[in-house]
């Protein structure tokens, strides 16, 4: 099961104030861990929101919104990709990874929808097509 770790930004993390060296050490040490695990897949920190743009979809109609972002709860500084055996075993490992700062920080834990989970919404493959690859299926590219 693959799920998406989203680390919570923070008043600290939105400043752009960056974790302490101890801190990064600490992330360093349970990221390297993870990797030989075979779970952690790929992550990274994100920068501030007031660098950030998104794009809102209305019918056909694009806009763009420039940051920073407003709700500080429900932005996100950070990311990882698990592979893990379950939930739980996600859980497990979201309770060892270090606090990056000095206050309170959450981690959401979201599953990826797998392609079986989309089987009667995914249009069928052409006859010609090459079959849908395991790996495009693992990244969520059908």
């Amino acid at each position: 099961m693959r799920v998406m770790v989203l680390i919570k930004a923070t008043e600290d993390s939105e400043t752009g104030k960056l974790p302490p060296t101890e801190a990064f050490e600490a992330m360093d040490k349970i990221t390297e861990e993870m990797a030989q695990a075979g779970v952690m897949i790929a992550g990274a920190g994100l920068k501030p929101s007031a660098e950030a743009k998104r794009v809102a979809f209305e019918g056909q109609a694009r806009t763009v919104i420039d940051g920073p972002f407003a709700e500080i709860r429900e932005l996100v500084a950070g990311f990882c990709i698990w592979e893990v055996k379950d939930m739980a075993e996600a859980v497990a490992w979201a309770k060892r990874f270090p606090n990056p700062g000095p206050g309170r920080t959450e981690i959401e834990i979201r599953p990826f929808y797998e392609v079986a989970d989309l089987a009667g919404v995914l249009p069928p493959e052409p006859a010609d097509a090459a079959p849908r690859s395991a790996e495009r299926t693992k990244l969520g590219v059908a």
